[in-house]
């Protein structure tokens, strides 16, 4: 508990009192110090009239008035002030649409609302509960500071044979050209056989998810053959891979080979081993993919049209990278 008591703290505290129960015993109760209790007794005390005579008594709906009026005089007011209109869009941006605190804000800016406020104050409100239903608990995740990389560590080549990120031109990395692409797995929990098959494109931050039946080799190559026939300009659309070096993607020579003509389809480079970051958008992807299949997930219970509304939505949802453009406008 912290510092102050709550409402439902208060009346329990209120009923332990009109039953007589000694104040040590009501700390362990509430699982506070009886210091605290002392405080709140003497914040909410009253003089009440029996008639005959006058008694001291503690009243918990006096003792949370007291306490709501000592915390106006606390701060800076609230700038969301009575805006309820805001306060109610960004709950619904945030907890149905899944929408980051700062994704909401930036959406709030299209319409005229009298309040505008940083996305630094807003997760300081709700970190103080300040809205009605809005909490921690619906952010994706709160910052955590990362552990430095040992940047002196020699990074490995797991196949050497095979084009690595090394030689993979500067201009993709810059994110320069639409076209080039990350691949990655997101791999099923509870005995399930099946995995999503995600491809993030570097420059627009576009998603495509594929359910696959397994993960074996000949499924993935399958399944790009399959995208190759159906997707006009698909050389266009697809100049490059960067993946990483998982049994999966290394039919090499099969998976560069286009199905439809003669030559190679695409590049692929292949990441160093244990070096994720390398391929960092598409992992950023998988991460918000997990938001709507937590980890444990069978996918084998999982429809594609699950996956294609979770495709639809991470497409059309506006990132700070794009200026708040979503994948699909700025394709």
């Amino acid at each position: 508990m912290g510092h102050y008591m709550t409402k439902e703290e208060r009346i329990i505290l209120q009923t332990l009192l009109d039953e007589k129960r000694p104040v040590s015993y009501i700390a362990r109760k509430l699982g506070c110090c009886r210091q605290t209790v002392y405080n709140e007794i003497h914040r909410g005390e009253y003089l009440h009239n029996y008639g005959y005579y006058d008694k001291l008594r503690y009243s918990a709906e006096r003792g949370q008035q007291k306490h709501d009026y000592n915390q106006t005089a606390k701060g800076r007011p609230l700038k969301i002030g009575s805006d309820h209109a805001f306060a109610a869009y960004i709950e619904h941006k945030i907890i149905v649409d899944r929408y980051s605190p700062a994704a909401a804000l930036a959406a709030a800016r299209k319409y005229p609302f009298a309040t505008r406020i940083c996305v630094s104050t807003l997760y300081s409100y709700i970190d103080k509960k300040v809205f009605y239903q809005l909490g921690n608990r619906h952010l994706w995740e709160k910052w955590k500071k990362k552990p430095k990389k040992d940047e002196d560590k020699e990074r490995r080549v797991a196949h050497a044979k095979l084009p690595s990120i090394e030689i993979r031109p500067e201009s993709i990395a810059r994110r320069e050209e639409y076209g080039h692409w990350e691949m990655d797995l997101v791999v099923s929990g509870g005995g399930g056989r099946s995995v999503l098959l995600t491809l993030t494109e570097r420059m627009s931050r576009q998603e495509i998810i594929i359910k696959l039946p397994d993960r074996r080799a000949e499924t993935v190559r399958r399944a790009i053959d399959r995208m190759e026939r159906k997707t006009p300009g698909f050389r266009q659309k697809f100049r490059s891979i960067t993946t990483d070096n998982g049994s999966e993607f290394m039919e090499y020579d099969k998976l560069v080979k286009s199905c439809r003509r003669k030559g190679v389809r695409f590049a692929i480079y292949y990441c160093h081993s244990y070096s994720a970051w390398e391929k960092g958008s598409v992992e950023n992807h998988n991460r918000m993919i997990r938001r709507f299949f937590p980890k444990g997930t069978n996918f084998d219970e999982v429809s594609p049209a699950d996956v294609r509304r979770v495709q639809d939505w991470m497409n059309s949802y506006p990132r700070r990278v794009l200026n708040w453009k979503s994948p699909d406008q700025a394709a």
